[in-house]
């Protein structure tokens, strides 16, 4: 096998297709159905040329790839995947390097120490704590919680790293109503349940209500895990930290944080006050995937307590490497042993981007959406339902019609939005009712990209309603 020319092929491939985004819809033009169709056939006997298989993958997939990477995907919060960040992602595909630990692969091991320490300072979070490279926001809230789990319950007696839960003195969850899901998930895999948990009450942009969360603390003793939320996932909004965190820790509760995207505004000067008090907390989760455009496979659990994150995690065998004095053992902060090697990329687009070029990314993307809001909400029949601060809008189409009528008229204007392929924007359920939910983070999208999105938003609109009489 030729490695050049298979790596070069590759490469080329990869470049032919980000270079051909300003010329493709933003949505897949093969579905589902069809790619496995495409896709399937009986397992082959025989090999077949490593090149060919690669073309062969290229054909078959690029009709069902969304494009994600373009300026105007704004269906969920997903970043752009930046080019500098996906060459250092193929350079730790090609040094096929297993994290696991330190002493296997000191390189991989090093760029995670000074990564962290990296994005500690540009979120200024407490630079005592630990940092662990995981795939998501996922795994990041749930090595956090993790953690909690075990410190809250061993100041109450019960060591659940060793002992299980069986037995354990009863935990107290409390939760906002509208946390994102992965937290409920997280819950789950720990053991301590999607539903059994104390939902506190939220305003109208999904922020906790203090005088509902100080209720609720006045009724619970023993251990108690409190989680707030840096970025509603439908209206970006922050729970207000600085009053809720001092009422937690007055409890004696463990604080975690989700900050899956908003924690980034820590990195902006015009958004940072969002997120004031944040650094009170005792964990945080967030993406490098998100704001930071780094490619998938990219989030971090951290946590003040490093010796309770490393309780939860630490993975021990005699055939492993021990870590010496100063060391840091990659394999104490994740729930897994063999993983890639994650801190390539995240170093890389720090390194390229700098402290000043993650502010102007987020800012760029606040300004856009603020621009996108504030276009769209000109016309009399659109209705944008959030305070835009920072990267999401929420819409609904047919401000005057009945609440059934507003419901099929928003649907109606996301299928020809996604249909006529020059934004993708997605649905949610926001309040009982349907809505248009815009997710701006990308580093391509500008004010500009902002206007081209709302034309085709208002062409969408105009007609759906057009069609709908």
């Amino acid at each position: 096998m030729e490695v050049d020319s298979l790596f070069h092929l590759a490469a080329a491939e990869a470049a032919r297709f980000r270079n051909a985004v300003a010329e493709r819809p933003h949505r897949p033009m093969r579905g589902y159905a069809d790619s496995v169709a495409m896709f399937s056939e009986p397992l082959p006997d025989a090999g077949a040329d490593a090149e060919g298989v690669i073309m062969q993958l290229v054909v078959m997939a690029e009709p069902g790839l969304h494009l994600m990477t373009g300026p105007r995907f704004f269906g969920w919060v997903i970043g752009g995947s930046h080019p500098a960040g996906v060459a250092a992602d193929m350079l730790a595909s090609a040094w096929g390097q297993n994290a696991g630990n330190h002493a296997a692969a000191p390189a991989a091991a090093a760029a995670e120490v000074v990564a962290a320490r990296w994005l500690l300072d540009l979120l200024d979070l407490p630079r005592e704590s630990s940092v662990g490279f995981v795939t998501g926001a996922t795994v990041a809230n749930f090595t956090c919680l993790a953690a909690a789990r075990g410190a809250v319950l061993r100041e109450h007696g019960w060591d659940p790293d060793s002992r299980g839960l069986f037995g354990a003195p009863p935990l107290t969850v409390l939760i906002g109503d509208d946390a994102h899901t992965t937290v409920f998930s997280a819950l789950q895999f720990l053991g301590l349940g999607h539903d059994r948990v104390v939902r506190i009450e939220t305003d109208g942009e999904g922020r906790i209500r203090p005088a509902a969360f100080e209720r609720a603390l006045a009724k619970h003793s023993g251990p108690v895990l409190a989680i707030l939320q840096a970025g509603q996932i439908n209206t970006g909004a922050f729970d207000p930290f600085a009053v809720l965190i001092p009422l937690a820790k007055a409890a004696g509760a463990w604080v975690h944080v989700d900050g899956a995207f908003g924690l980034w505004a820590r990195a902006s000067a015009d958004r940072r006050a969002l997120a004031e008090g944040v650094e009170l907390a005792d964990s945080w989760a967030t993406d490098g995937h998100k704001w930071l455009q780094t490619p998938y496979d990219s989030g971090y659990a951290i946590v003040r307590d490093e010796m309770a994150h490393r309780r939860a995690m630490t993975i021990a065998a005699s055939y492993l490497p021990l870590a010496e004095a100063g060391e840091r053992d990659p394999s104490h902060y994740v729930p897994e042993l063999s993983r890639r090697a994650r801190g390539f990329a995240t170093w890389a687009m720090i390194r390229h981007l700098g402290r000043s070029g993650i502010a102007a990314m987020i800012e760029r993307n606040c300004r856009a959406a603020a621009t996108l809001a504030g276009r769209l909400a000109e016309h009399n029949g659109i209705a944008v339902l959030n305070r835009v601060q920072l990267n999401q809008v929420v819409l609904r189409f047919g401000a005057k019609l009945s609440p059934d009528a507003g419901d099929r008229l928003t649907q109606a204007v996301i299928a020809l939005v996604q249909k006529d392929g020059r934004v993708f924007a997605g649905g949610a359920v926001w309040r009982g009712r349907q809505v248009m939910r815009l997710s701006v983070c990308n580093w391509q999208t500008d004010e500009q990209e902002a206007q081209l999105a709302a034309d085709a938003i208002l062409s969408a609109y105009e007609r759906a309603m057009d069609e709908t009489g």
